[in-house]
């Protein structure tokens, strides 16, 4: 199959929208506000610009690190001392903007949630053409040092291309020998995450998000009317179980089928990620376009 071609207006305008959302989403995070709101409202957002989420969005609190979206029965509510990690994305035919951010509500993790916001900063100054995505880690993990916080090492920034999220080249959290140039054109979303912890994260048993992988053969009538939904709506973007169980109204029927794909690889299921010694978890994301002599922020 050719590659897509990149539509470079399209991104712009999906950064634009991911942007307007990202700050008008933080009037929402309040002590006592559901998740499960948050989420709707967010998602609803999107859509009322035209655009469609990249993927469900993840609300990450505290240990937490990423890869969580409310499940449709989610009854969890935002604390007093919560430190709340919003993770969003829109696209316009495929090409997506990706940005997130983080708010301390208790006022006790203000250098932490500075340090990934500093962390960004400092990355997309170093990106241009040329510079090794090894690199850009590098300075991500000497701000970490910075503020005596560990950068999370097995999370990355992304490479992202028309209709793939992570598109299969990492930009790291910590300096390594990874070789990939930087060249002008690419899109790559720039994703420090910091941490009171170990620096890393493990998976948890909780699975709300999942994408379409690959071909397969399904027994029961249901997989195969909500497989094609899958495919008609998302592609190869992430979803969410409550997305499917509103579309088809029986959580017993759509668990049934989720299942199944999974036994044959027809879809991944995503796990919430954790940090390891439980560490509190900071975030901060921006997707960049490369530039001749430097980058573009698209969610500026």
């Amino acid at each position: 199959m050719d590659e897509i071609k990149d539509n470079i207006e399209d991104f712009r305008e999906a950064g634009k929208i991911t942007s307007k959302i990202r700050e008008e989403s933080k009037r929402l995070i309040m002590v006592g506000e559901p998740l499960l709101d948050i989420a709707d409202t967010i998602e609803k957002m999107i859509y009322d610009e035209g655009a469609k989420p990249a993927f469900p969005v993840n609300i990450s609190i505290n240990e937490i690190a990423a890869h969580y979206t409310p499940g449709i029965t989610d009854d969890r509510v935002i604390g007093e001392k919560d430190v709340v990690k919003i993770d969003l994305g829109a696209h316009i035919n495929g090409a997506i903007g990706d940005s997130a951010y983080t708010i301390d509500m208790g006022g006790e993790n203000g250098e932490l949630v500075k340090a990934a916001e500093e962390a960004l900063e400092n990355a997309i100054k170093e990106i241009k053409p040329g510079v090794k995505t090894g690199e850009v880690g590098g300075v991500i993990e000497e701000t970490a040092k910075k503020y005596d916080f560990k950068p999370i090492r097995n999370l990355s920034g992304h490479k992202i291309k028309t209709g793939l999220l992570h598109s299969g080249i990492d930009i790291p959290n910590v300096k390594t020998e990874d070789d990939y140039i930087l060249k002008e054109g690419d899109i790559f979303a720039i994703e420090p995450f910091m941490t009171t912890g170990a620096g890393y994260v493990v998976d948890t048993e909780v699975v709300e998000i999942f994408s379409f992988y690959g071909t397969g053969a399904t027994k029961m009538r249901q997989t195969k009317r909500i497989l094609e939904h899958i495919l008609r709506e998302y592609m190869l973007m992430p979803f969410a179980e409550r997305w499917i169980t509103r579309k088809f109204t029986s959580r017993l029927i759509v668990n049934a089928a989720l299942k199944e794909m999974l036994e044959s690889q027809l879809i991944i299921g995503y796990p919430m990620l954790k940090e390891a010694e439980d560490g509190i978890v900071s975030q901060a994301e921006h997707t960049v376009l490369v530039t001749v002599d430097g980058c573009e922020i698209l969610t500026k």
